[in-house]
């Protein structure tokens, strides 16, 4: 056999063996979710106020649990607005006996995706409740093409997935109506 046919041959083989190596196109990869709502937070920038305050409530192990969860995040900077508009500091919040309720008044039973949220304003006519998990209703609208929760909150990232459930991360704390 001519060097050049034998080359040719070795070469297609090789070829052959690293195609047969690779993944088939159609093979998806599937995304690595946080296990939990909660990692969420952990894991990313801009929520040390409330994973402080989780954990100061002593929710965090059933943020861990198996939901599903809706959780609407408020962020550091929600968080210091939320405090200036108050009069307190992050202490005096942290060691506020309402904490628990302002917390849980932000998380959903249930896992809804934005497409939900979407689908339930549109199907209330511009407006749709959820339960929070305090008990109370949260109102929400859109406004200018966003999500707005109780007028106040705007939608600014969504559908973050964990194993448990969805973030939502919202620009304001919401609060719930004194009992």
């Amino acid at each position: 056999m001519p060097a050049l046919v034998r080359s040719i041959l070795v070469l297609g083989l090789a070829a052959f063996a690293l195609a047969a190596c690779a993944p088939a196109a159609t093979d998806a990869v599937e995304p690595v979710l946080p296990d939990t709502v909660v990692d969420i937070a952990v894991e990313n920038d801009g929520f040390e106020t409330l994973v402080a305050a989780l954990t100061e409530a002593d929710l965090v192990a059933t943020l861990q649990g198996d939901g599903p969860f809706t959780v609407f995040a408020p962020t550091d900077d929600a968080f210091a607005q939320a405090l200036e508009d108050l009069g307190i500091t992050a202490e005096e919040l942290l060691a506020s006996p309402e904490l628990g309720s302002i917390l849980t008044y932000h998380v959903v039973a249930g896992e809804l995706a934005a497409a939900d949220v979407l689908a339930a304003i549109e199907a209330g006519g511009g407006t749709a409740e959820v339960t929070t998990v305090q008990g109370q209703a949260i109102e929400a609208t859109v406004v200018d093409g966003s999500v707005v929760l109780n007028g106040v909150a705007t939608v600014t990232t969504t559908d973050l997935f964990a194993g448990n459930g969805v973030v939502h991360v919202i620009d304001a704390v919401l609060l719930p109506a004194e009992e």
